[in-house]
């Protein structure tokens, strides 16, 4: 499948049993789930999905378990998320054999590259595989900026296809676009800042908090698609107590947690990360049982009349 870089791209979770083990099985049911609910894509092994909790091989089986669950209904992009390029490469090649349709490539972990080393990590994955690729631009989460000069670098590299833009600031989006057009397909990575970035051009949305209330920010995208913006805008209204949580610390505790409370998955994750407990725990549940019940009318706006 070759990938539509547009629409709502869910980073979904990986579930985890009690004894902490992976369980595959009912990460496909939240997958499929997900593409029942409309979004037209699915980001497998991002942060939300836990990428750094794993070893390479569950990773890889992680990721086989999603794409037989997907069987070809939309994109599986797989997060590569890794300490240095060798095993980033590694990973990639991984990804490509079982039947991902593309890759989100971050920066190196840990370790802060300047930028002609950043430019060669990206070389480096995208000359190992066939697949497209999807730069995520986190600076405070990774501490490296993708600015335009790192860009500008890879403009020749052909496989590397859009940018997943995660800083706050929402000039971003116009910086990359005022210096290289449509070269970069963009995505709005950071949920509060979502509806701000599809007005400045970006095409898609890579979404956390999707994985609890996938319909409402389907409904989003599509309403602003369709110059429906006084819908797009109630939603991102009503949704927006929400959406902060992606930006936060705890982001991964605070979404498996909105999709337990909405019947959607487990809360449980992996150390060092753990449940969220006491006062934000609670503040975070209410947060989301007064979303569930103040939940927009998705029902599509009528379309005004053909004059004759």
């Amino acid at each position: 499948m070759s990938v539509e870089w547009k629409g709502v791209f869910p980073a979904v979770t990986t579930q985890i049993r009690e004894d902490l083990s992976i369980d595959l099985a009912d990460t496909q049911r939240v997958v499929d789930d997900l593409i029942r609910d409309g979004v037209t894509g699915v980001i497998a092994l991002g942060t939300v999905g836990e990428n750094n909790s794993f070893e390479f091989d569950e990773k890889v089986e992680v990721l086989t378990a999603i794409v037989e669950a997907v069987a070809g209904r939309v994109p599986v992009v797989t997060g590569v998320s890794e300490y240095d390029t060798r095993r980033a490469v590694r990973y990639a090649q991984a990804a490509e054999k079982v039947g991902a349709d593309g890759l989100m490539l971050l920066p190196p972990m840990v370790y802060v590259p300047k930028p002609h080393e950043l430019v060669e990590h990206f070389k480096g994955v995208a000359n190992g595989v066939g697949l497209p690729i999807m730069l995520y631009n986190n600076p405070p989460a990774y501490r490296t900026q993708i600015d335009n000069e790192v860009l500008a670098a890879l403009v020749d590299v052909k496989n590397i296809v859009a940018v997943k833009e995660s800083a706050p600031d929402t000039r971003r989006f116009s910086d990359v676009v005022a210096a290289f057009g449509d070269r970069y397909v963009l995505f709005a990575g950071l949920d509060d800042v979502a509806l701000e970035g599809l007005y400045l051009g970006a095409q898609g949305w890579v979404s956390g908090l999707t994985n609890a209330f996938p319909r409402e920010s389907v409904e989003l995208v599509r309403a602003f698609e369709r110059g429906d913006h006084a819908k797009a805008m109630e939603i991102y209204r009503w949704f927006m107590p929400l959406l902060h949580l992606d930006a936060e610390h705890d982001l991964v505790q605070s979404i498996k947690l909105a999709e337990q409370v909405m019947g959607r998955g487990s809360e449980r994750v992996l150390p060092p990360r753990y449940p969220l407990v006491g006062a934000r725990r609670a503040e975070v549940i209410a947060m989301v049982e007064k979303a569930a019940a103040t939940r927009p009318d998705l029902s599509p706006a009528l379309a005004p009349a053909v004059a004759a």
